[in-house]
């Protein structure tokens, strides 16, 4: 039995791992890797500490820095798939590879994934052309031609980020008007760099001749029924994601996104003894630096709430 289990391996894990550790908390973190998403980043460049890294390299300084710490347990590999609540007040964490662990606390931080276009060539140059995050890789395509994909706020977003790298941007949406807020559609409207195509569906992704990075895309124009072709340098996927909070679902409130719901003053969520942190949660901000902030939030939160039980 543990005082507390973490769960996942990315820049919130980590966060929440360092300081248990720190404040001799009997922790259990279970990951299925370190790194999160930024993991297949070819470069990062806003990793507050380092001028630009890669996301192979952050990853291994992220499981360097948690296993150096003492009195904390790691468990790669393995993936968390529900925790209950028993009749003794501990939490049963119970994973893919069919083990179960007993904890008084749990710290969520289980990130998300993107929700992918699942055409040809988007896994093939994931991190080599394809992004997912513009705040993150847009200074990556400085000079060069994008294409956008989504007409949501996350996309109008992350078309007006590229505006200030990007030589040409292709917004496409596949339906017939934008929706995300109207003051951000105006400005998109406005920039003379940016052109917005409707009724295209992106139907792949292709690499330049040596396969090494994304060199063009293939959309269908659904309103003139042809297949049509856009030189471009990177393609950013912005149609939403997916967090991964299925194993809490039954637990924690979530909203109408199916994220935690947290107080972000403490990152505890609405079920005693469960804290959250990071892109799983309902953080206006998904980024690494915030996600590991909120997650030490949470580790300070849970060994107040332990001191007070063991009074």
């Amino acid at each position: 039995m543990y005082d507390l289990i973490i769960i996942g391996g990315g820049p919130a894990g980590v966060a929440a791992g360092v300081y248990a550790a720190r404040k001799k908390i009997n922790t259990l973190l279970i990951a299925e890797s370190f790194g999160g998403q930024s993991e297949v980043s070819a470069e990062i460049q806003n990793w507050i500490g380092d001028i630009t890294i890669s996301g192979f390299d952050l990853a291994q300084k992220l499981e360097k820095h948690v296993r150096a710490q003492e009195g904390i347990e790691i468990i790669v590999n393995d993936k968390v798939t529900r925790v209950t609540h028993g009749d003794d007040k501990l939490y049963a964490v119970s994973t893919e590879g069919g083990v179960t662990y007993r904890t008084k606390t749990l710290i969520v931080c289980s990130g998300s994934r993107r929700r992918k276009l699942g055409v040809p060539g988007e896994e093939d140059f994931n991190g080599r052309g394809v992004a997912y995050c513009a705040t993150c890789d847009a200074p990556l395509f400085a000079g060069k031609d994008v294409v956008v994909v989504g007409g949501g706020n996350a996309g109008l977003e992350a078309t007006l980020d590229l505006t200030q790298y990007a030589n040409k941007i292709y917004l496409l949406v596949r339906g017939t008007i934008l929706k995300g807020d109207q003051v951000t559609q105006d400005k998109v409207r406005a920039h003379k760099n940016i052109e917005v195509i409707f009724n295209a569906e992106i139907q792949e992704v292709q690499g330049d001749k040596d396969g090494k990075f994304v060199a063009g895309t293939d959309y269908k124009d659904t309103l003139e029924d042809k297949t049509k072709h856009l030189n471009v340098g990177g393609v950013f996927v912005e149609i939403g994601a997916v967090p991964n909070t299925e194993m809490v679902k039954e637990l924690v409130e979530l909203d109408g996104r199916g994220q935690i719901i947290i107080d972000h003053k403490t990152a505890a969520t609405t079920r005693e003894g469960i804290w959250a942190a990071g892109d799983a949660t309902d953080a206006a901000y998904k980024q690494n630096n915030i996600s590991m902030g909120d997650a030490v939030k949470a580790a300070l939160s849970v060994h107040n709430y332990l001191q007070k039980l063991e009074k």
